[in-house]
């Protein structure tokens, strides 16, 4: 009986004085680690190299020393394009690079029928060699979730802006080749579709190309021609280094 006794006031002491010591404990509340979101791919340089074929048109050549001193252009030019650059993009379906393209192209024609005026009547052929610097800015697209850089398909859409450095040889009927140099303000508006393998990455494409004048004042004849459009398909391989 003095056992039991004992034993219910000891666990009576224990009772009243457990709260009154935990109120008197320190209280630490617990820290849980949050992992970093991993956004996945955040961006990359890459190399770039493209070919395609290219047709050239404008709508007239100017003879500022003939009569008439326009006349129109009658036929397309056809050639190719080869062309590398350096470029990042930020894994947000956004990407810049510059291009440097070595452009030919022969054959854009004009007919004149009047001998009446001081060129010689017959076709009038031009032969063009370009080299085009650009700055462009591209956003790349996927069909499913997530950006074109995530993999897979992806289709893109871009612009650039730039010079180029124009080489031109003009053919007459009876008139030698005569031989000049130009440079002028060039643009470009792209759009294409591609797939991403990983670290390369290809696609093919349109490629719109704006010449804003091509001119030869070292002729016998001088001329010019404005709002020059180069029409480009064209297929680019892209490297990525990380």
């Amino acid at each position: 009986m003095r056992k039991l006794t004992a034993a219910l006031m000891v666990a009576g002491a224990a009772a009243i004085a457990c709260p009154a010591l935990a109120a008197d404990l320190p209280y630490y509340p617990p820290v849980i680690d949050i992992p970093d979101v991993d956004y996945g791919y955040a961006g990359s340089f890459y190399l770039r190299g493209s070919a395609g074929l290219n047709l050239l048109w404008a709508k007239r050549v100017n003879h500022p020393d003939a009569t008439p001193t326009t006349f129109d252009i009658d036929g397309f030019g056809y050639g190719y394009s080869v062309g590398a650059g350096a470029g990042f993009e930020t894994g947000t379906g956004l990407r810049v690079d510059a291009t440097l393209d070595y452009l030919a192209n022969e054959g854009m024609r004009a007919t004149i029928a009047d001998s009446s005026n001081t060129l010689s009547p017959g076709v009038h052929k031009l032969s063009l060699r370009s080299t085009v610097l650009l700055a462009n800015a591209y956003y790349d697209f996927g069909f499913g979730d997530g950006y074109g850089a995530a993999g897979g398909a992806f289709g893109y859409v871009g612009a650039g802006a730039g010079v180029a450095f124009n080489d031109v040889i003009s053919s007459g009927s009876v008139a030698p080749d005569i031989r000049g140099h130009n440079t002028s303000f060039a643009a470009a508006g792209m759009a294409g579709l591609g797939y991403d393998f990983g670290q390369v990455v290809a696609d093919l494409g349109y490629r719109a190309l704006y010449i804003n004048r091509i001119e030869n004042n070292a002729a016998p004849h001088p001329y010019s021609i404005d709002n020059n459009w180069v029409h480009e398909v064209r297929g680019t391989v892209r490297y990525r280094f990380n």
